[in-house]
Formats: C-alpha cells, sequence, structure tokens
C-alpha cells in the first residue's frame, strides 16, 4: 500500500492532478472511485469520467454536516480532512456486472485512505501554484506601476500568465470600497479572459489584453467600459485607452489612475466617458497627452481659461461657468441667461469680459473651439493647480 501511496503522489508532482490519482485508486480497488473536493471546485472520476452533479450535491452535503442519502451505488466512502476540518470525499462505487465476480484481494478502504491523502498533496499543490502566479501577476503589476517594462519583457511575463499583450491592451483601476476585494478581482479575470487583476493600495490594477481585429482599439475599449460598470457595487472604476505597445503600459496605468481621481471628483466627466458622447474623446486625448505631456496640457490651459479661473477666484464671478454654460446651449444668449438665472445681458457682458480676459472670441467658431478644450483641460488640472 505504501507503493500505491508513492505512486499516487508521483501522480500529482507530475501534474496528473486528482485524475491520475482516482484512476491509480480504481485500478487497485477494482472498482470506479471519485474524489471530490468542493470548497477547491474540484473532482474526477475513474474510469471513463462519468456524471458528478449528483455526487457534488452529495459531498456538499457531507461538508456541511446536513443529512444526506448516499446514493446506493457507493460501497465505501472517506472524507478528506485537512486542519480538523472536512474538505472532501473519497468515494468507491459497487462493482458493475461488467467487473465479473473477481474476488478482492486488497483492503479497499487503505485505498481510499491513500488517494485521501493524495488529494490533499494535490490541494497543497494547486495552492502553491495559484501562490506563485499571484505573486508573479502581482509583481509584473507592481513593475507597470513604478516603472516602464520594455515591451518583449511584458510580453513574455504576461504570457506566462495566461495574458496575451502582443497586440496591446487597456488598464483598468478601481478604487475598491466593498468589504469582499477579492470578489472584484474575480470578477475581473472571471468577466474577461485572458486578464490579469490584483489589488495593491486599496485599489484594484487590472491588465485587460486585447479583442477583436482591427477595430481592437474599440472593441477592447466597450469590453473594457462593461467590466468597469460591473465593478460598480465594489467601488468607482476607470480605464485607460488602448495601448497598442506592451510598453506603454505603465503609462495606461497611470493613465487609468488620473481618469479615476478626475471621474470621482468630476461626476459629469464620468458620465461623458460612459456615455461615450463626443466629449469623450476629447477628454481621451487629453488623459492621454496629460501622461505623455503634461506641460503641452498646462500650457494650452494657460494660454485659454487660466485668466477666467483667476478673475473667478479673486472677485468672486462666474466666468467660467458662464463661458461653460454658453458652449453647452449652442451660443444661444436666451438659453444660457435662463441656465445661469441671469439676464441676458449679463451674459454678454460676462462673455465680452471673457474676450477681454483671454484673447479668445466666444463668438467665434475656431476659439469657441479652443476655449472648450481649455475648460476640460482645467477640469483635469484642477486638482493639482494652486490655489
Amino acid at each position: 500500500m505504501r507503493e500505491l501511496s508513492t505512486r499516487m503522489i508521483e501522480a500529482v508532482l507530475d501534474g496528473e492532478g486528482l485524475q491520475g490519482v482516482v484512476e491509480l485508486a480504481a485500478a487497485e480497488a477494482g472498482g470506479a472511485v471519485a474524489i471530490i473536493l468542493p470548497p477547491r471546485g474540484l473532482a474526477a472520476r475513474a474510469p471513463g469520467g462519468g456524471e458528478l452533479n449528483g455526487l457534488a450535491e452529495y459531498a456538499k452535503a457531507r461538508l456541511a454536516d446536513i443529512r444526506a442519502t448516499a446514493p446506493d451505488s457507493i460501497a465505501l466512502e472517506r472524507s478528506i480532512e485537512a486542519g480538523g476540518q472536512t474538505v472532501g470525499v473519497v468515494l468507491l462505487f459497487e462493482a458493475g456486472p461488467e467487473d465479473g465476480d473477481q474476488p478482492i484481494l486488497v483492503d479497499r478502504e487503505e485505498v481510499l485512505r491513500a488517494a485521501a491523502l493524495a488529494a490533499l498533496a494535490e490541494v497543497a499543490v494547486a495552492d502553491a501554484r495559484e501562490d506563485a502566479e499571484r505573486k508573479m501577476r502581482g509583481g509584473l503589476i507592481e513593475e507597470l506601476r513604478s516603472h516602464e517594462v520594455n515591451s518583449a519583457e511584458a510580453t513574455s511575463k504576461a504570457a506566462r500568465l495566461g495574458c496575451d499583450l502582443a497586440r496591446g491592451a487597456i488598464a483598468l483601476v478601481a478604487q475598491i470600497q466593498s468589504a469582499s476585494p477579492s470578489h472584484a478581482s474575480a470578477l475581473v479575470e472571471g468577466e474577461y479572459e485572458g486578464s490579469l487583476a490584483e489589488l495593491a493600495d486599496g485599489r484594484l490594477y487590472a491588465i485587460l489584453p486585447a479583442r477583436g481585429g482591427d477595430d481592437a482599439p474599440e472593441t477592447t475599449l466597450r469590453a473594457a467600459g462593461r467590466i468597469a460598470n460591473r465593478l460598480r457595487k465594489h467601488g468607482m472604476a476607470a480605464v485607460s485607452s488602448f495601448y497598442p505597445d506592451p510598453g506603454e503600459l505603465h503609462r495606461a496605468i497611470r493613465e487609468a489612475e488620473l481618469v479615476l481621481d478626475v471621474i470621482t471628483r468630476e461626476p459629469e466627466i464620468a458620465e461623458a466617458l460612459e456615455e461615450g458622447i463626443a466629449a469623450s474623446g476629447v477628454y481621451r486625448l487629453l488623459f492621454r497627452a496629460l501622461i505623455s505631456d503634461p506641460e503641452e496640457v498646462r500650457s494650452f490651459y494657460r494660454d485659454t481659461v487660466e485668466p477666467l479661473v483667476r478673475y473667478d477666484d479673486q472677485y468672486r464671478s462666474d466666468l467660467l461657468g458662464t463661458l461653460e454654460e454658453y458652449l453647452a446651449s449652442d451660443c444661444n444668449m436666451n438659453a444660457t441667461a435662463r441656465a445661469i438665472f441671469a439676464h441676458r445681458h449679463t451674459v454678454a457682458y460676462r462673455l465680452e469680459r471673457v474676450k477681454e480676459l483671454t484673447g479668445l472670441d466666444p463668438q467665434i467658431s475656431e476659439d469657441r473651439e479652443r476655449l472648450g478644450l481649455g475648460i476640460k483641460a482645467y477640469r483635469i488640472l484642477a486638482p493639482a493647480l494652486p490655489r
């Protein structure tokens, strides 16, 4: 029997898993054998596989200490215990007519005991494998959070974890506020095949590899948006734009972090990004520009609406708000006046002040576009601006 235990353990270490164990047990015991570990979602039966649904329910009832009627076909049963708790069962079934009337020359209870010990070894191996993968996954994401990782290295490390970055990816960052942060990580990896997700500093970081063909940027962004929406029960989530080069994923993570910070403070930007309205594309460009060349975005802000922000702060006026509403109202003076509860002449006066302070005329199309982009840049930059 010691030899049988050794062969079972060797089957586990060789990667044959529970299936290798039950095949050895069945051959030795002269009947079908099943191993079921409900907490781990592991089960195997030999010979020939076989239906496990009913047996899984029976095993769950046994673990919950609920009285359950054993199927008539079960000849012997042994609990699998770890740390004083029952974590599974090994079942031996009655021999069928095809097995003949050959006498059983082995101690079947010992066969089941050996199978139970080997099942625990498989659990230990699976735990070690998962722990190693978790460390690798966390290590890659931590590297991407802290510094640039070249394309070849990022692609190779991700491939070992089942994540294909060859065609690019999107980064997702979520602020986890639920009591079950691990559920958020499992949600991402369960809903998005090939993704990597890891919890760090109260946030969930995920890499979502490309989906689709030539339309990969759009398809991946839509899929990432659906995942972000699913994460709402755990906290606010944000995604980056699509990065075709794995060597730029450190920027993707920084962009997603920036988007998360902004939409947490500015709900209307979150709505624009979620609904995919025209402004969302502009915001995406600004977020990406701020990551790659922050000074360019700051310079654009200074050249457009910064004088309005300073004027409003100094005189407690609302030039910026009036301009923003004017642009949102399709440059209609009357509609703007109604929206801000002011007289039409007040709107006209404020727009004239906007022109004087910025050198840009809200009534000229090209200047309006610059002012509108300047407002969006301000919404993104606001937290970092001096007070």
